[in-house]
């Protein structure tokens, strides 16, 4: 393993830090009244746009799952639809599970799917932009010892932390506090968010760590 390539995805998963906190200071620099609590859905949408973005630039930049056999332009267009409907799919399911433990049917549903927009963005944004639509990737990724690359092992670790965030992030709404983070989603979006930078943040250091033990065998 290369010490070279484990900077590379500090540095990028740092900058993947560094767009979620913009989301919440840049707006409110030029909107009046915008903060993460009073205009949640908004910055919902903001956060989901900026990781999104930044997720695909880094891809495009950094290349690292590129495949060496070049593919027609028809092929990506075709690649990209399907990136799109994967990742539509992803909300809906979302959406459906999120639905399923708890949260509110009719009511609030733009709240819920944008939650489920920004869980999407933390997890399946990066499985396409990392495999593609290539559901036996994704399943050999998140299988045991099913990662091949320091930039899997980190897309692991941080799919699992936002999903975790998410759900720890659910355990404050009930209970009696009164206080305006506990409105629907915001907990829920803010331990998603917080558990995503936190996998970031562990990933790169969890594999330097683990350096001398990791091996990686091509598939």
């Amino acid at each position: 393993m290369k010490e070279a390539e484990v900077k590379r995805l500090l540095a990028a998963n740092l900058l993947c830090v560094f767009s979620v906190i913009l989301s919440a200071v840049v707006p409110a620099s030029f909107w009046h009244g915008f903060t993460v609590f009073g205009t949640h859905l908004a910055w919902l949408c903001i956060c989901s746009v900026c990781v999104s973005t930044l997720n695909i630039i880094l891809h495009l930049v950094l290349k690292p799952n590129l495949s060496p056999k070049r593919s027609s332009f028809a092929h990506k267009i075709s690649r990209f639809l399907k990136c799109c409907i994967y990742f539509f799919m992803s909300c809906i399911l979302f959406h459906a599970i999120i639905v399923l433990y708890g949260a509110p049917l009719i009511e609030s549903v733009t709240e819920t799917f944008l939650f489920a927009v920004l869980l999407s963005t933390f997890t399946t944004l990066q499985c396409l932009c990392m495999l593609g639509p290539n559901i036996q990737a994704w399943i050999r990724v998140f299988s045991k010892n099913g990662a091949t690359s320091i930039w899997e092992s980190s897309l692991q670790i941080t799919t699992m932390c936002s999903i975790l965030g998410a759900w720890f992030g659910a355990f404050p709404i009930p209970l009696d506090w009164d206080r305006p983070w506990q409105v629907w989603p915001i907990s829920c979006s803010l331990g998603a968010t917080f558990g995503y930078m936190a996998g970031l943040i562990i990933a790169p250091l969890w594999i330097h760590w683990n350096r001398k033990q990791l091996t990686y065998k091509s598939r």
